[in-house]
Order: structure tokens, then sequence, then C-alpha cells
């Protein structure tokens, strides 16, 4: 099959899949929400706050608060979209259909890839301005300096979240053990090692702390990470490249 044709292919799967509509779905509407009541309850508290707080706060990076539960939302997402032929059987069907494989993987992901990042970048805007209505006086504007930065990389940031879930599904195959994985990964493990003062040096390298990073516009006051956000970022593509070359390898090695 030719390359159009086998993008096309995907693109026909990916949208027939009622799952994967509601899982998009669901991340802007959790992020969004979330982002807002967050920025809401900041507003209210800002006058408690104390010294050191007021200084380190940033309105950008809690108008996306909600993003720690969308997130959930764009990893099954990712996960769904490569594991759901291996759990209905149909990749044997594909594969014969696409003998390379390599063109088979990276097609759907590609298409998969642009659809969240769509989404991921409408998210991380409307989040951002509603999430700025609701700080009332505490707001900061998408003109002020590297504001819009933080923005688009909220949506880059989700994006990589969920390819970097592809990648991972490709290597497991299976929808249950890569949520199983995936999911107390980002949910407990990152928080745990990035909060504990013996494991914190390790744990802003895992690659949603690494990535969160270009969301942050004002920096915390006893904040010592050896990366700014370009570098965070980086840091997360290279988790996510290394996660599509895994799945990569082992899609040419192994059966359907």
């Amino acid at each position: 099959m030719a390359a159009i044709q086998v993008v096309r292919s995907e693109w026909t799967k990916i949208r027939s899949v009622a799952s994967t509509v509601w899982t998009l779905s669901l991340a802007v509407v959790v992020t969004v929400a979330l982002g807002m009541l967050i920025s809401a309850l900041s507003k209210n508290e800002f006058d408690n706050m104390s010294a050191k707080d007021r200084l380190s706060f940033d309105p950008t990076f809690i108008s996306f608060a909600g993003m720690t539960l969308g997130q959930l939302a764009m990893i099954v997402f990712g996960v769904l979209v490569v594991s759901n032929e291996y759990s209905t059987g149909m990749i044997r069907t594909s594969l014969a259909a696409v003998p390379q494989r390599g063109a088979f993987l990276f097609s759907k992901i590609a298409v998969a890839t642009g659809l969240a990042l769509a989404v991921g970048m409408v998210t991380s805007f409307v989040a951002f301005f509603l999430g700025q209505a609701m700080l009332g006086p505490h707001r900061t504007s998408i003109g002020d300096p590297h504001v819009l930065r933080a923005v688009i990389g909220g949506g880059i940031y989700m994006t990589l979240i969920a390819v970097f879930s592809m990648g991972v599904a490709a290597m497991l195959r299976s929808p249950m053990l890569s949520l199983g994985i995936l999911m107390p990964f980002f949910f407990l493990i990152s928080n745990i090692l990035g909060n504990v003062s013996a494991t914190k040096k390790v744990g802003r390298y895992l690659p949603d702390q690494a990535g969160s990073k270009i969301m942050q516009v004002v920096p915390r006051i006893d904040d010592d990470t050896p990366y700014g956000p370009w570098g965070g970022l980086g840091i997360m593509a290279l988790w996510v490249v290394a996660a599509l070359a895994g799945g990569y390898v082992l899609l040419k090695r192994r059966d359907a």
C-alpha cells in the first residue's frame, strides 16, 4: 500500500473507534474544568498565602492544574490507538495488508499524534483563558513574557504524553498491561520520586516532571533544577523517542 493509503486507513480506524473519541473529549473536559476550579480556589486563597508563596505564584501554571488528570485520558488514548488491534486480533489483517511494519507503525503514530496535538493545543489555550478568568485580579496575559511559550508548551506536553504511551503500548501490545504500568508510573512512582528528598534529583528527569517545566513561567524560589523549560521538554522528547524506538524494534522482531 502507498504511504498515503496507509495514513488514510489509520485515520479511518482511529475515528471509527468510539473509545478514542471519548478519551480525547474527556481530556479536554477534565483539564479545563479542574483548571478552572483550582484557579478559582487559588484566587480565594491568595490573601492567605505566605510572602514566599506569593513571590512564586504562577497564574499560568495554575490554570494547567487540570493536566494532572487530563494526561490520564491522553495516556488511555495513546494505549488504545496502538493496542486495540492486538486485543481484537485485527493486527494480523493489518500487517497482511501493510507488510512493511515500520510504515504501518509510524503511519498509525503520525495520525494519532496529529490528532493528539490538535486536541492538546485547543485544551491548553482554553484551559489558560478560562483559568485566568477565574483568577480575576491575579491573572496574567497571553502577551506577558514567556506566557505564550508556556501555553503552546502545554499542548505539546499533552501530545508527548500520548505519543510516549503509544510507544509503550507498541512494546507491550496488551492494553491492560500497558495501562497497568503507565498509570502507576505517572501517578504514583513519579510523584514519590519527585517529592522525596533522597530521590528528587532522579525524579526530575522522568518524562512528566521534565516536560511540565515548559508550562512554568514563574520559577520557584528554591528551585535548583539544572535545566530550563526547553531543556525539560527535550528530556521528555528523548523518553518519547526511546519508547517509539523500542516499539519499532519489537514489532519488527515479533510475530503478530
